[in-house]
């Protein structure tokens, strides 16, 4: 049987996302991103081409690394303004029965005994559709807005969140058992207060001692996504997520990253092949060849240069600005994202990365590779990624909104459905349910399944299985 192709969509509550410069495009409607009308019809397209979910991306700094100042992103809208990722979700999932919904959200600024409350909240309205992109952050721009000269150093981030996580499954998935919650109206009691208890967490960096001030949602935890690409990151990545998030630029490193992911989940002690990777992909289709071309043509008249180049700053920690438009890349470790810049220069070795290539290839859709053609063109292009790199699916960015996911869900998902690859009917049930038909908890061997089966004790510390 063919391999089920597994897609989400991705974007950002601001205007352009990944595609600078189009928001000037005559049909994209990304800089109405203030309206609910945008995100309840964005959800409503989703829904009727069967996407798995709706990816919400989201930094809490601005994009101030290129030439050492904020103006050109705040003159080009590169994800500035930007507003709050969780508040449209409940609106969404209120036309909306079955897509899903992965917000991100950093643990680095936020105390995790808030927000536990929040993603519960999450889950219960959209009724066990909820997911969480976990990130640590990695602007400067944002920690100096939270009161700290810079960012916490990139490893150390990661011994952060391990214990973050560990806070939050105690809360989620062993604070209240699933039937404290009895609602006798007979006897007046809504809750069994033996059955509810206190997580008493006394950590390195968090002491949590009471209780998980929400009753247990539709899937306690939701459905964990992550984007580590560094060692640390994928040791994370492989402990902890349930979706994994690839920005590869080819094959050969999404096959290898993709098999490194599985390698290590299963030293941690978790079953590979349950784990889902989604790289990311933009997608410029119509009925013909030259129709899929002339659009190309017609979006890339209104990419931003100075806008892609903020951006691929800010993703790098490399200031293009300081180089002329036809200088060489040359890889610099820094602490932002160091994916971002390993994928530029590693992608193809041979190639001569200049800065004006590096805008060009960011214009539209950031660092993914980006397909343009027919639909059957597109629809092969996808098989052959499934098949060569054991990829799950798409996260699907847009050169221009909503028409990007109109095309790919009136075009291509049809052919994909006629191959056999993509689902005819969502599965029943929480997101987790229909991402991997089983049920709506964590499953047991994960660290969030066995804190609920051993109760509240202390997680095994983090072990590198590299």
């Amino acid at each position: 049987m063919p391999r089920e192709i597994r897609l989400n969509a991705f974007d950002m509550n601001c205007v352009g996302h990944q595609s600078p410069g189009l928001w000037r495009h005559p049909r994209d409607l990304s800089s109405t991103y203030k309206d609910l009308e945008y995100w309840t019809e964005l959800a409503q397209i989703l829904e009727r081409g069967k996407f798995d979910g709706l990816f919400i991306a989201d930094v809490l700094g601005v994009y101030d690394v290129y030439h050492g100042t904020a103006e050109h992103a705040i003159r080009h809208a590169t994800q500035i303004p930007l507003n709050d990722p969780l508040l449209v979700v409940p609106a969404m999932a209120q036309v909306t029965k079955d897509l899903g919904f992965g917000v991100t959200c950093s643990l680095t600024y936020e105390h995790p005994y808030p927000f536990a409350r929040r993603m519960s909240t999450l889950d219960h309205l959209t009724k066990g559709r909820a997911g969480w992109n976990i990130v640590s952050s990695y602007l400067d721009s944002a920690a100096r807005n939270f009161g700290m000269k810079n960012q916490v150093r990139h490893d150390d981030r990661y011994a952060v969140a391990d214990e973050y996580m560990e806070v939050c499954y105690k809360l989620w998935e062993a604070s209240w058992e699933d039937d404290a919650v009895i609602r006798d109206a007979q006897i007046g009691v809504f809750t069994d207060p033996r059955k509810v208890h206190q997580i008493e967490h006394y950590g390195e960096y968090f002491q949590v001692p009471g209780y998980h001030l929400s009753e247990p949602s539709p899937q306690r935890t939701p459905v964990l996504y992550q984007a580590g690409a560094s060692r640390r990151g994928k040791d994370f990545a492989a402990r902890h997520a349930e979706c994994v998030f690839v920005a590869a630029p080819s094959k050969v490193i999404l096959k290898n990253y993709v098999s490194d992911i599985r390698r290590r989940a299963a030293g941690f002690g978790r079953d590979p092949s349950k784990l889902l990777f989604f790289n990311l992909l933009t997608v410029i289709v119509a009925p013909t060849e030259e129709e899929a071309k002339r659009k190309h043509q017609e979006y890339r008249q209104y990419v931003s240069y100075d806008g892609a180049l903020a951006l691929g700053s800010g993703w790098t920690g490399i200031d293009f600005g300081q180089y002329r438009p036809d200088q060489r890349l040359e890889y610099i470790e820094n602490d932002a994202v160091q994916s971002a810049t390993e994928s530029l220069t590693i992608s193809d070795p041979s190639k001569i990365w200049t800065v004006e290539e590096v805008a060009n290839w960011i214009g539209i859709g950031g660092l993914g590779p980006l397909l343009v053609g027919s639909t059957e063109q597109i629809a092969d292009a996808l098989e052959e990624w499934v098949e060569e790199t054991d990829v799950d699916g798409f996260n699907l960015a847009y050169a221009v909104t909503h028409e990007s996911f109109r095309d790919f869900a009136d075009l291509v998902v049809p052919e994909l459905q006629k191959r056999g690859r993509f689902k005819q009917q969502y599965l029943p049930g929480t997101l987790r349910e229909k991402l991997f038909n089983g049920g709506p908890k964590l499953p047991d061997e994960h660290p969030g399944g066995i804190i609920r089966k051993q109760g509240l004790t202390q997680l095994e510390p983090a072990q590198s299985s590299a």
